[in-house]
Formats: C-alpha cells, structure tokens, sequence
C-alpha cells in the first residue's frame, strides 16, 4: 500500500472507532413537580402569653450590590423596578450608564440632561417597562 491509502486508511478507522466509543446517554428523568406552598407559622400570640413585638423593617438599602450610581448621587436604589430612581427629576432613572425617562412615552440618554432619544418599552429595563406600560 502507499503511503497516501494508509494514511487515509487510519484516519477513517480513527474517525469510526471515535463515533463507536461514545457513552450512552442517561435515562431520562421524569420532571420534579412544582413544591407547593408551604404554610406559614400563625403569628398570633396564644392567649395567656404576651406577644413578642415584631423586628422593625430593615432599610431599604439605597445602593445596588449589581449596579453602580449615577454619578452625582441624589439617588436611591429601588429593588422592585431594578434602577436608581433620580431623586430631583421626576420620572428619571439610570442604571448601567443610561438614563431612562417616562413622559407619556419612554425615551433614553447617557446624561441626565438629555438630548433625549425616544424608545419602546423594549428599550427599558423590564422593571421599568411593568411599572409604566405603554
């Protein structure tokens, strides 16, 4: 045989023999069914014992741990809408190096001070666009 025919010749017993080796793939698993809710403890003192009064709230922290601040500051974190909410401009919040702005329609900028460019509510944060809609 020359030199090309055993070449080619181990090449395809290589490439075969890889396809033959392949482990088996695992069963399938049946899904695991949603954990139902659990019920929670009563919070109602039972009579004859007095009631141990409950922890104050604790602060709602005025940074994210995720995203940093405006530059500037007066700004405060909000969790539920996942932006900074600008504290001296109505309806003006930032997060990841752009502000957003509701005015009856969603527009957008890298400062707080515009130029404006209008967006959809595809174009804010998902918090943001569950909050105002459209």
């Amino acid at each position: 045989m020359t030199a090309i025919a055993r070449i080619t010749l181990l090449s395809m017993v290589l490439g075969l023999s890889a396809c033959v080796v392949q482990p088996q793939q695992p069963e399938r698993l049946p899904p695991i069914p949603p954990s139902q809710p659990r019920p929670t403890p009563s919070t109602t003192p039972t009579p004859g014992k007095p009631g141990i009064p409950a922890k104050p709230a604790k602060p709602l922290p005025r940074t994210s741990a995720s995203f940093a601040p405006p530059p500037g500051g007066n700004s405060h974190w909000d969790a539920k809408l996942g932006v900074y909410v600008l504290d001296d401009q109505t309806n003006t919040f930032y997060r990841q190096r752009t502000y957003y702005r509701w005015d009856n329609g969603w527009s957008r900028s890298i400062s707080p001070n515009g130029p404006w460019e209008e967006t959809d509510i595809h174009g804010v944060p998902g918090g943001l666009g569950r909050q105002f809609g459209q």
